[in-house]
């Protein structure tokens, strides 16, 4: 009968020595142990097996011991192996773990980086195989959630929010600027008044995007509070295209429209206080546990920041 729950490490460690180094002795010696220690440690290992494990033979004329192992006793050093094959893999994955080389992130981007973003998770393929980064596109008030609830790890967003307390990182420049048709009668307009400009209809983000926020203050200052004619969507490729179709002008980030204004779909409206320049930031809870995952992640994208961010113009 076996005993299988008796088998220790050392009983274990004593007969993948013996297969390594062909003899008792020369395990003994492999292991700093005394050779009594070892055929202890072997005999007791037969007695949980319930059959004997290596069969032993005079060679030559030194009379050495030479051991072999039994049918039995290959089958325990495959166990052996494995199990030692299992440990090593279990060392090596917490040493990364504990390096922050491998794991979880939950990675969070405004929506208006959801141009950009699939390419951040392509890169980090190569640069962190061993990280699993989970990318979750939402508006700034989800964001904002995210970082509350500690659903989100890290986030790439705009203007940093004042509650909850974050740690933020400027990451680039990030242009906003007004769009239009290329057949506009605003387009190449010199001096374009605040009066002409509100007669216009501006095409919007949804209530609580941080892309309307910014594109309402720039026209109620411009305008100084005056009404204009809104038309809201709730994704910036719909408020290209609605631009494009002639529906309206809209205030948006230059890194979603980039495609459409090299192939001259649309044209940017040149006025005072345009392009409106903001940052890219990385942002992280202030109060989050340490993660040296979430650092090394942190690095990367800082790093990596010219690779995955689209190339658009940048202030004279």
């Amino acid at each position: 009968m076996t005993n299988i729950n008796a088998i220790t490490f050392k009983q274990l460690r004593a007969i993948l020595a013996i297969k390594e180094h062909g003899s008792i002795t020369l395990a003994a010696n492999a292991l700093n142990l005394t050779i009594p220690a070892v055929s202890i440690q072997l005999k007791m290992l037969e007695e949980n097996i319930g059959a004997e494990l290596v069969y032993r033979a005079k060679e030559g004329k030194s009379g050495n011991d030479k051991t072999g192992l039994t049918l039995q006793g290959e089958q325990v050093l495959a166990a052996g192996l494995q199990i030692q094959a299992t440990l090593e893999y279990c060392d090596k994955s917490i040493n990364a773990i504990n390096a922050g080389k491998s794991g979880f992130l939950s990675l969070g981007v405004v929506s208006t980086g959801k141009y950009f973003a699939p390419k951040i998770i392509a890169l980090a393929k190569k640069a962190l195989p061993d990280i699993t980064i989970e990318l979750s596109i939402r508006n700034r008030q989800g964001i904002i959630q995210g970082l509350q609830d500690q659903s989100l790890d890290l986030v790439i967003m705009g203007r940093p929010p004042r509650f909850p307390k974050v740690n933020s990182y400027p990451l680039a420049l990030h242009p906003h600027i007004m769009i239009a048709p290329p057949d506009h009668p605003l387009v190449n307009k010199k001096n374009i008044t605040p009066e002409l400009l509100l007669k216009e209809t501006f095409i919007m983000r949804e209530i609580g995007s941080g892309t309307r926020i910014l594109a309402e203050r720039f026209l109620d200052r411009v305008g100084d509070g005056n009404t204009y004619e809104k038309i809201e969507f709730n994704t910036n490729e719909t408020i290209k295209q609605a631009v494009i179709a002639g529906l309206g002008l809209a205030i948006i980030s230059a890194h979603t429209v980039s495609d459409a204004l090299e192939a001259n779909k649309i044209i940017t409206i040149d006025m005072v206080g345009l392009p409106i320049m903001r940052k890219w930031f990385l942002v992280s809870l202030a109060d989050a546990q340490e993660n040296i995952i979430a650092q090394n992640v942190q690095k990367f994208l800082e790093e990596s920041k010219e690779s995955y961010l689209p190339n658009v113009f940048s202030p004279s």
